[in-house]
């Protein structure tokens, strides 16, 4: 089968996308024929030298780097299918695609769409699925209206910050609406907690939705909850999959747990602090509790009609036990600590199946959305 991965892009997950692409390569099947495209920083995309699939291969602590030869841009065909990719006029031969991309033009429904036009399978959910649930509020919303679980919150929009006497009132609001401090504040379409943090009083409110706003136009406001966190594996297709089908049914697997050593789960404890965390697989959680755990995921999962992969995430209150769903992540972190992996590996499916399963049901969601009529 001929796979490409392609990773890097424009977002501020670029050097965590390396990570995790470096690990997807490892995972591929020695029989298959790897492309790689490389995503700079400035949104151009480069095809890069085989040698370096070799170089990622041959070192299990090496990472991505990306080389941008002008000579090697790639060109994208509309509906060029398996030959969509084109370098130097020449189409590269492609059978499915693994974006290993994370946060914006990542998983938010932009690269997916295009995708979509060029009529080629790939490993995710779709481009409306990646879009909805990039919008943490909209996620949200959805989850609310299925009668699912969520932390209380309130969304402020750019508008709002322009506006003094809006602004002072929406705060005051937002204090009484949500019992006070502390409270969260995390950007809307912003990943790996880049722009969160906490604030313990009205002025480190202020100044977190500054740093807020410097990644997104909209930002959460979040009640503060003395919370566990739990996350959930999830795999399948949750709109067409047939009954007869393992590789597209949906599946949430063993409930992780994580116990940060921070203030809370943030960038330098995911990425840059190796002691930033204890990672707990299975979560410390009755049997009752994790088999909970597993159904609200794959019922947030089908809520927003996702498909592929997904990391659920989960805040369980420390003082009334209570569950609420906190975010969903489509295109989870594949870096050697990354949970995502590890809760699929503890419920025994290994890195090399996993990425197996992924890559088949792209092709298999492909085959079933090929049958369907789009003219007459």
């Amino acid at each position: 089968m001929n796979i490409c991965l392609i990773y890097g892009g424009r977002s501020g997950e670029h050097e965590i996308s390396l990570i995790s692409a470096s690990s997807v390569a490892r995972g591929f099947s020695k029989k298959d024929n790897i492309t790689l495209i490389g995503i700079a920083k400035d949104g151009k995309w480069y095809l890069q030298d085989k040698s370096e699939y070799e170089r990622i291969c041959n070192d299990e602590k090496a990472t991505f780097t990306i080389t941008a030869d002008e000579s090697k841009l790639v060109n994208i065909i509309p509906g060029g299918k398996k030959n969509s990719f084109c370098v130097a006029g020449k189409a590269l031969d492609i059978d499915v695609v693994f974006p290993a991309l994370h946060g914006t033009y990542g998983e938010d429904g932009t690269i997916q769409g295009l995708f979509e036009m060029a009529d080629i399978p790939y490993v995710g959910c779709s481009h409306i699925s990646s879009a909805i649930t990039m919008d943490k509020e909209k996620t949200k919303m959805l989850w609310q209206s299925a009668g699912l679980p969520v932390v209380p919150y309130v969304c402020m929009k750019r508008c709002v910050m322009l506006d003094s006497v809006v602004y002072d009132a929406f705060i005051e609001e937002a204090e009484k609406e949500l019992g006070g401090y502390p409270l969260f504040v995390k950007p809307c379409s912003a990943g790996s907690s880049n722009g969160a943090s906490k604030a313990n009083s009205r002025k480190e409110l202020c100044f977190a939705l500054m740093e807020a706003f410097q990644w997104d136009d909209k930002v959460l406001i979040e009640k503060s909850i003395n919370a566990r966190e739990v996350e959930c594996s999830v795999t399948g297709n949750s709109v067409t999959y047939p009954a007869d089908s393992e590789t597209e049914e949906v599946i949430a697997y063993i409930p992780g747990e994580i116990a940060p050593s921070h203030t809370f789960y943030d960038f330098d404890a995911k990425y840059n602090d190796p002691n930033g965390a204890k990672l707990l697989i299975p979560a410390d959680l009755s049997e009752n509790d994790l088999e909970k755990i597993r159904k609200t995921a794959v019922a947030a999962y089908k809520v927003l009609d996702a498909t592929g992969l997904s990391r659920v995430d989960f805040f369980i209150d420390r003082d009334s036990k209570a569950v609420y769903l906190n975010e969903i992540n489509t295109m989870p972190g594949f870096t050697p600590i990354s949970m995502f992996p590890k809760m699929c590996h503890a419920a025994g499916l290994h890195f090399e199946e996993l990425i197996a399963l992924l890559i088949d049901e792209a092709i298999g969601r492909y085959n079933a959305k090929n049958s369907l009529s789009t003219s007459r």
